[in-house]
């Protein structure tokens, strides 16, 4: 309902960014948390980049996941959370606990907080990290009854999602008070970068434009367009039917990262010239983890492929996702308009 008051968490990440440009657009006053008060004028100037300049229909307020400060006020009259703020490093920490800490711990104290506020409901941005990296199902894809388990031989980063969704459910069961929970679980996030601080899922597509892979990894991966991770999650905010439910936000089909360079060779022109075309054979790239630690957790994903349904949220919210192309294509524009291209 336009006027009705909305925390986004994380406002000068990229999902958060993207969900502010979109309830501005629909009427909706907005607050949005970050770790300082002088990150303002940076998640302004994205807005900018995205065509709104809300100048007092968005409120900032200093909250970090690790500290129960700032967290009441930042929730204070609001109806709505979208808690899109966690983690997601571009390299995995030797010590697991700075991912899972941060993710567990800031859930829980945005639930809390959102509890003694009186909020409507909370939509939580978690992963298709916490369902697709255990056992795969036997005769279909991926879809919102699977979870990962965390003691599985996963990374950090995966393990985190898990852990923090999990600790979600168990405190609306348990603790909610009335409180209403919603979870979103995005796969591989393209789509127009609003800065040049790009995501580490941008990061990808600026490595290949850029010519700096040596070759390409047999990797495959679901793919989501940000403007549709923004709307599921307002979708989810407002519908009935998605209290107590999750989400699973992907386009279609996985897809390797060859095909991904393919489809940027095809359509960008000379923006793609650098783009690799050789793929690299699954031993050298396990070769190259055994003295490249970053590598080391590719290895376990090499040459496999996880499909994922996204039929509930299509059918449960009337979700309507851009195709694969569409979200590689939005990347590629928004790193040439942004000059994050080397000449």
């Amino acid at each position: 309902m336009s006027g009705e008051l909305v925390l986004v968490t994380g406002g000068s990440g990229f999902v958060g960014s993207h969900c502010i440009l979109q309830l501005l657009a629909a009427g909706y006053r907005v607050r949005t948390t970050v770790r300082s008060l002088t990150r303002e004028p940076d998640v302004r100037a994205m807005l900018k980049v995205g065509g709104a300049e809300p100048g007092n229909k968005l409120e900032f307020f200093a909250a970090d996941l690790m500290s129960d400060d700032g967290w009441a006020a930042a929730v204070s009259s609001v109806d709505f959370v979208l808690h899109v703020a966690s983690p997601f490093p571009s390299t995995q920490p030797k010590n697991e606990d700075d991912l899972i800490l941060p993710a567990r711990e800031g859930a829980m104290r945005v639930l809390r907080a959102s509890r003694d506020a009186k909020v409507k409901r909370v939509v939580l941005t978690s992963s298709f990290a916490a369902i697709g990296y255990s056992a795969p199902p036997a005769g279909r894809p991926f879809d919102e009854t699977d979870w990962t388990n965390p003691n599985d031989n996963v990374t950090p980063y995966v393990k985190s999602k898990a852990i923090a969704e999990r600790a979600a459910w168990d405190f609306i069961e348990a603790e909610g008070g009335g409180l209403e929970l919603a979870v979103i679980n995005p796969v591989g996030i393209l789509g127009p970068a609003l800065s040049k601080d790009v995501s580490t899922s941008i990061d990808l597509a600026v490595r290949l434009m850029n010519g700096d892979m040596p070759g390409i990894p047999q990797i495959a991966f679901g793919i989501v367009d940000v403007r549709d991770v923004a709307s599921i999650h307002l979708l989810a905010m407002t519908s009935p039917k998605a209290k107590g439910e999750r989400f699973l936000a992907i386009a279609g089909k996985a897809m390797f990262i060859a095909e991904v360079a393919e489809v940027l060779r095809n359509r960008m022109g000379d923006a793609a010239q650098k783009v690799p075309t050789r793929i690299l054979p699954n031993w050298l790239v396990r070769a190259f983890a055994l003295v490249t630690p970053p590598l080391r957790e590719l290895v376990p994903q090499l040459g496999k492929v996880k499909e994922a349904s996204n039929e509930k949220a299509k059918t449960v919210l009337g979700w309507k996702p851009r195709s694969n192309e569409e979200a590689i294509l939005a990347t590629a524009q928004s790193l040439i308009d942004l000059h994050l291209l080397k000449p």
